[in-house]
């Protein structure tokens, strides 16, 4: 009778999650204000390259930027569960639209490195973190409900398109336009879109400071640290060799379309390799799976692993468009794995905090991943930068084999759901 209940209750479709009630409210305003957070690195890249000449530069300033984004986001997670997510985005959206614009600016008007290094901690660090607030708002709708489920998987195929689609969009503004239009765009999509999304209040989750003051037994919950869990310390370095896989591409596939006089194909190659992680990821999320998560995940990371120690060698176009689509199909499956491990992983009081930690894992990931690529297409061959996805996904993989037992839940953690605390969340009124 059980496995009924969950085999009918784990496939609701898309259709149905989208026609929640006010659901629409936030996922508009949220799908505009995430946008920015993957279009920053490859804008930053462009522009600096442009006014530089050098592509280890632009990743440099690019790394900077991902790092301060993901040594942030965790506490913009904290503060936005503790105080509410108003609070937190009111003076972020600002600060990150006020911090863009003004890099843009010094990057034109060719500044030293070092003013370019500082103008980009700021623009890292105040990034909103949209992605986990709009998962902390379904909670609020959807909780003890068989959509919870789907809700999951629905907002890592956002993530998926916006991973995705942003840099497709930057690049196509910075090539089309002018270097700088990309980062210009972003800057206007923060401001705009983060204002909207802070303006839903009605599935705004009520701050855990207010819920603790309100109830007793909400106060005696004990908040544990995400970071504290062994299984989110080995998604981490999951999601770090996935982010290597964006910026890898990122430097690599602009620098080699530039070496062949041909800089308006690093659009479409980027593009063919959205294609594959978008349809992807709308099958992986829509499909009830039978296999675990943690197995799935090691596959998964295999498949991605594989596919990326080809791409340095493709030297036809057509050889990397058709790598290019392979590496994206194997992208969705493991984000959204990743990600639907943290609800068997963390208490609801982490899991906000979870999520932008491998949020920020990707932003890190692909930092690193800007730098090294830039480093190597500066100093070897046209492409070399492809190497970095190959070292990035394989050392991960190695961690991940190493470890996949963490990623199994562990029983004490499991009798935490026995107390009323844990089964009604905080974000209840």
């Amino acid at each position: 009778m059980a496995s009924t209940v969950t085999s009918k209750s784990s496939r609701p479709g898309y259709g149905q999650l989208l026609r929640t009630r006010g659901a629409w409210t936030f996922l508009l305003p949220g799908f505009a204000a995430r946008q920015p957070f993957a279009m920053l690195t490859i804008s930053i890249v462009l522009l600096v390259q442009h006014t530089t000449g050098s592509y280890g530069i632009a990743g440099a300033v690019s790394a900077v930027t991902g790092v301060s984004m993901a040594l942030f986001a965790p506490f913009s997670g904290k503060f936005a569960d503790r105080f509410g997510q108003r609070a937190v985005l009111l003076p972020g959206v600002l600060i990150h639209s006020v911090s863009v614009l003004a890099m843009t600016l010094l990057a034109l008007s060719h500044a030293p490195l070092w003013v370019l290094f500082a103008a980009a901690v700021p623009a890292g660090a105040s990034t909103p973190q949209i992605g986990p607030m709009v998962r902390a708002r379904w909670s609020v709708k959807l909780h003890g409900t068989p959509l919870a489920q789907t809700a999951v998987a629905f907002e890592s195929v956002t993530d998926e398109l916006t991973f995705v689609l942003g840099p497709l969009f930057a690049t196509a503004l910075c090539t089309g336009l002018h270097p700088s239009a990309g980062l210009f765009t972003e800057a206007a999509l923060t401001l705009v879109g983060g204002l909207l999304f802070a303006a839903q209040k009605g599935s705004q989750p009520v701050p855990s400071r207010s819920a603790a003051a309100a109830s007793d037994e909400h106060a005696r919950v004990e908040h544990v640290s995400a970071l504290r869990i062994p299984g989110v310390r080995v998604l981490i370095v999951t999601f770090l060799g996935i982010g290597a896989v964006f910026g890898g591409m990122q430097v690599s596939l602009a620098a080699l379309t530039e070496s062949m006089g041909k800089p308006g194909l690093n659009g479409v190659l980027y593009g063919i390799f959205a294609a594959g992680n978008m349809l992807s990821g709308v099958v992986c999320g829509a499909v009830a799976w039978k296999v675990a998560p943690q197995r799935r995940l090691v596959v998964g990371y295999a498949a991605l692993t594989v596919m990326a120690s080809g791409l340095w060698a493709a030297h036809s176009l057509v050889l990397l468009a058709g790598l290019g689509l392979l590496v994206g199909v194997c992208i969705a499956p493991a984000l959204i794995t990743g990600y639907t491990l943290v609800d068997s992983l963390v208490p609801p009081t982490g899991r906000t905090e979870a999520f932008t930690w491998l949020t920020g894992a990707v932003a890190l990931g692909q930092a690193a991943g800007v730098t090294v690529a830039g480093q190597l297409e500066d100093g070897f061959w046209d492409g070399a930068g492809f190497l970095v996805p190959l070292g990035g996904t394989a050392l991960a993989f190695v961690v991940l084999v190493s470890l996949r037992s963490r990623l199994v839940p562990r029983p004490a953690g499991r009798t935490v759901a026995r107390g009323v605390g844990h089964r009604v969340p905080v974000t209840v009124d």
